[in-house]
This record gives structure tokens, C-alpha cells and sequence, in this order.
């Protein structure tokens, strides 16, 4: 579908100190072909675009953070209708948390000695949020058995099949074209949104008991997680399963954990993704482990499941923002959460 070139640029306000390499590198590492694209070549200068469905139409966005003394935000929004320059803001706003107050994560976790050289090392650590609830709980459904680059691929073909097109915008009308190859190049990468939850239930076909799988089939997860997915968006579609951005934390992990095929651990990333909850934890997340160990926190010989429940129990003390500790755990774990390597990858981080 094409836009009609509405181009808009705005400051995109951050409270420093700001981590925007972490959430960046997040980003990219799960940015799904044709609905999002990232460059990070240049560490002064980091740049990410996608695709959105906003009220006046399709969109595209592209933030980039340039580094003097701080990091700034910059957002360069191509809308279907001047009025979608609010909701494009408010959905970059949460995708980037950027209205967190750092002093008061960061004070908290570094009074735990072996958290303390994290914080100092990387203040204003973040948590990505999502522009789109339906479409973060796809990406946890799909990626919460197989690793980061994995869950990519499958979702790029699940968009590529299945999301509606997206023709990457031109320069408004009567303006001669932007002198920002670099820009203008990482925008023309978007051709694609992410398919909608309505999508997904009508196109992909859920496996046949005794049948060989269709070799082109969009998703192409085992039959019991193609099953997950198909069911949660049929019901994400119908309202049968409501996940929005005001939901109670506990009210929203008993509603996906009665789905099939969903555990506690999906369950809290949903949780500190969409509803930006402080303290999701993720237990039985081996990165999560890594981090710890390479810390100090935990004994490096511990077994898996000794590791998980005395990493569990440590946690307990960074409460109310474990979730920010896990985002530094990720970091130190060699990147690999936050860069797509996990060391057992049937458990990475969606």
C-alpha cells in the first residue's frame, strides 16, 4: 500500500543518562527483513527504522542516536496523515524507553556489590518496549524454543508471507529529494508490516496429524508450536485473549499461562516488554545464568538447576527492578541475549 508522503522530524526527549548502544544492539539483533532494518557501523551514530500501522495509515519511522556528551534522539516519520505524528512519537516513546528515571534502577541495583561495576559501566541501561502488543507476543511464541537468529528467520518469512506490503516512501511532494543516502538507504529496506494476529490465525495452516509439511509453509516451527501461535492470535484476534499496554502484570501471566504452550518465562518477557513491567524475571533463562556467573554472582561450577534457583533467590533482592538487572546480565553474558548468541540456543531470550 502506498503512502502519501507526509514527512515529519521531532526530537525524541530522553532522560540521561540513556543506553542507547544496549537498546539499539537489542533491536537489531531481532530485526525482522523487510519490517525493520538497523546500521550500526558508526558507534557515534546508530540508526533504526520500521514499518508501523498507525491511525491514519501505514508508516515508517526512523530513529537515530548521535553522541555528543550524551546521547540525543532523533525520529524522521513518514505518515499517511499529519495527525499520526503523535501516536508515532508516543509508540518510539515506549520502544525505546525513554521516560524511565535511571537513579532510580541504577541506585537500587548497585547496592549489590557484584551489580555495582555493571551499573557503573553501563548507566541508563533500558528495556526495549513494542510498538505493536499482538505482535511482540508472536515474536516470544516463536522465539521462546530456538535462538535469536532462528526466531529472525522464521518471522521474516512469516512476514514476507503474510504481512501486508509496503511500498518505502519518497520525498513529500514538491521537496527535492533528502541528501541522506545513508538514511534513505536503511528506509528503502522496509517493504513489509508484520502481519496482524488475523493474518497469522487465517494463513498460516496448522499442521496435519500423519501429513508431510508443506515445504513453503509460512511458519515452519514443530506442529505443536505452529498450533501455539495459530490458537493465541486466533485469540488475540477475537478477544478472547486481551494483551495491551494497561493490563494488570499478574491478570495478563494468568491469562497466557492458561494458553497451550506458554510457560512462565514467555510469560515475563511478554510482561516487562509490553506493560514495561520493572520487575519480570525470567527464570530458567540460561543467558540470564551466563551473566550471573561472569559476574561473580553465582559459582561457576553450579549445575543448571542449582544455578537457576540460586540466581532466582539473589534476584528476590533487586526487586522492584529485576528487570533491569536481567537487561545487564544479558549484556555481560557476551551478547548474547542482546546480540542473538545464546549458549544453549533452545533458550535464548525471545
Amino acid at each position: 500500500m502506498d503512502v502519501s508522503p507526509v514527512e515529519r522530524e521531532a526530537e525524541v526527549p530522553v532522560t540521561a543518562p540513556y543506553d542507547a548502544p544496549g537498546i539499539f544492539r537489542f533491536l537489531a539483533a531481532r530485526a525482522v527483513a523487510g519490517v525493520e532494518a538497523a546500521d550500526l557501523t558508526r558507534p557515534e551514530e546508530l540508526r533504526y527504522a520500521r514499518t508501523l500501522t498507525l491511525p491514519g495509515g501505514p508508516a515508517a519511522v526512523l530513529v537515530s542516536a548521535t553522541r555528543n556528551r550524551s546521547w540525543t534522539l532523533r525520529a524522521r516519520l513518514h505518515l499517511a496523515a499529519a495527525a499520526d505524528q503523535g501516536p508515532a512519537l508516543a509508540a518510539l516513546r515506549t520502544l525505546f524507553d525513554v521516560d524511565t528515571d535511571p537513579a532510580a534502577a541504577d541506585g537500587r541495583l548497585a547496592t549489590d556489590p557484584a551489580l555495582a561495576p555493571l551499573v557503573r559501566a553501563t548507566p541508563g541501561i533500558r528495556i526495549p518496549g513494542t510498538v505493536d502488543p499482538h505482535e511482540l507476543v508472536v515474536r516470544a511464541l516463536v522465539g521462546q524454543q530456538i535462538s535469536v537468529a532462528a526466531a529472525r528467520t522464521h518471522l521474516g518469512r512469516l512476514a514476507g508471507a503474510l504481512g501486508t506490503p509496503y511500498s518505502p516512501p519518497g520525498p513529500p511532494q514538491g521537496h527535492p529529494p533528502r541528501d541522506r543516502p545513508d538514511e534513505d538507504s536503511l528506509l528503502t529496506q522496509l517493504h513489509r508490516h508484520f502481519p496482524t494476529a488475523a493474518q497469522i490465525a487465517s494463513g498460516v495452516p496448522e499442521p496435519v496429524s500423519g501429513e508431510r509439511p508443506d515445504p513453503e509453509r509460512p511458519l515452519r516451527l514443530p506442529g505443536q508450536g505452529v498450533r501455539a501461535v495459530v490458537g493465541t492470535c486466533r485469540a488475540l484476534a477475537d478477544g478472547e485473549l486481551t494483551v495491551h499496554a494497561a493490563a494488570e502484570p499478574d491478570a495478563l501471566r494468568r491469562e497466557l499461562l492458561a494458553r497451550p504452550r506458554i510457560g512462565p518465562r514467555t510469560a515475563a518477557y511478554v510482561a516487562m516488554r509490553v506493560l514495561r513491567d520493572p520487575d519480570a524475571w525470567l527464570d530458567g533463562d540460561v543467558a540470564l545464568v551466563a551473566g550471573a556467573k561472569a559476574a561473580g554472582l553465582l559459582d561457576p561450577d553450579l549445575a543448571p538447576g542449582a544455578a537457576h534457583r540460586a540466581l532466582a533467590v539473589r534476584a528476590a533482592d533487586w526487586s522492584p527492578w529485576r528487570s533491569y538487572a536481567a537487561m545487564h546480565l544479558w549484556q555481560l553474558a557476551g551478547g548474547r541475549a542482546t546480540m542473538g548468541r545464546d549458549a544453549r540456543p533452545r533458550r535464548s531470550a525471545p
